[in-house]
């Protein structure tokens, strides 16, 4: 099916944050389902999300994928913050965005996160109800991840806060980076484990770097992520259907431990967990045949569901 890509801003607050409308053909003639599509922590619309935020579109869907408050083409302060709240809201502003479509029919919007963005839609779709679906694709919840690999975690929170507190005062920014530069300096480090391998080959180099996601984070914010949980009161509040897709060859960043402990915390009626063997978190980004796989799941969950 053809697909019309228009870029768009969607308001958030004070700020407007970039993003990219996927408009299948003729949809603009009738009421249509549309998704919300969310991106890992680092990365950026043009990169994973921006990939299945397309093939929905293919399959019929309105798709709207966006940058991050605060980093990519969106505007916010302080740049390469991640702040889950913030990231939260973003979703919920761009269902907001959604409802203002008259060929968008807002009793059949979706949502699917990819890595952090899964975490994030979970968590936006539980505070926002207007959400009928949720879709996760190696979802993971970042503030277990966080918290999982900083070390002394109340030494890095009292270290976030205290150069909050210089940077009020007028230092500068601390810009610390995600993974690794590259493959060697991950080598020097020792760091083997699988997904941070493959997260250096994807965001890196020509495989799926991209201007927009640059490797940067704000330090400070690490306080705020360290401090979040994507699941809490999932148990009560995610009610929606849902539909988790993980690889099973497992990696530091937990994706499928999380789609594990999803299924079994949330309180939907209608879930289901789908796990793909001999695949891994990154071939969920990219790798034709595990995307492709995902996205004809995805199709089925959402027309049943939107």
């Amino acid at each position: 099916m053809k697909v019309t890509q228009k870029a768009v801003w969607i308001p958030v607050g004070g700020h407007k944050v970039a993003a990219v409308l996927n408009v299948p053909e003729q949809a603009e003639e009738k009421k249509n389902p549309a998704i919300v599509c969310v991106h890992p922590g680092s990365s950026c619309k043009e990169q994973t999300a921006g990939i299945y935020a397309g093939k929905m579109a293919e399959k019929g869907y309105v798709t709207i994928v966006f940058d991050a408050s605060c980093q990519g083409e969106s505007e916010g302060e302080p740049r390469f913050a991640e702040f889950p709240a913030q990231r939260v809201e973003d979703i919920h502003c761009a269902v907001d965005y959604l409802t203002t479509l008259n060929f968008v029919d807002e009793n059949r919007i979706g949502v699917l996160g990819v890595c952090a963005g899964g975490g994030y839609a979970v968590n936006a779709a539980m505070s926002d109800h207007r959400i009928k679906a949720v879709g996760t694709v190696v979802g993971a919840n970042i503030g277990r991840v966080q918290r999982e690999s900083c070390g002394d975690i109340v030494q890095v929170m009292e270290n976030a806060g205290k150069q909050r507190t210089a940077e009020v005062r007028g230092a500068e920014k601390m810009i610390v980076n995600w993974i690794p530069h590259n493959q060697e300096e991950r080598e020097a480090a020792g760091i083997n484990d699988i997904d941070i391998v493959e997260a250096v080959d994807y965001y890196t180099t020509a495989r799926g770097q991209h201007p927009g996601s640059p490797n940067k984070l704000l330090f400070s914010s690490m306080s705020a992520m360290l401090s979040f949980d994507a699941f809490h009161l999932a148990e009560v509040l995610l009610t929606q259907p849902l539909q988790i897709i993980v690889g099973d060859k497992q990696g530091a960043f937990g994706s499928y431990r999380d789609g594990l402990e999803l299924y079994e915390r949330a309180g939907s009626q209608k879930k289901d967990l789908l796990v793909l063997e001999g695949v891994s978190h990154y071939d969920l980004y990219d790798q034709p045949g595990p995307v492709e796989r995902a996205v004809e799941k995805l199709a089925v969950f959402y027309q049943e569901n939107l």
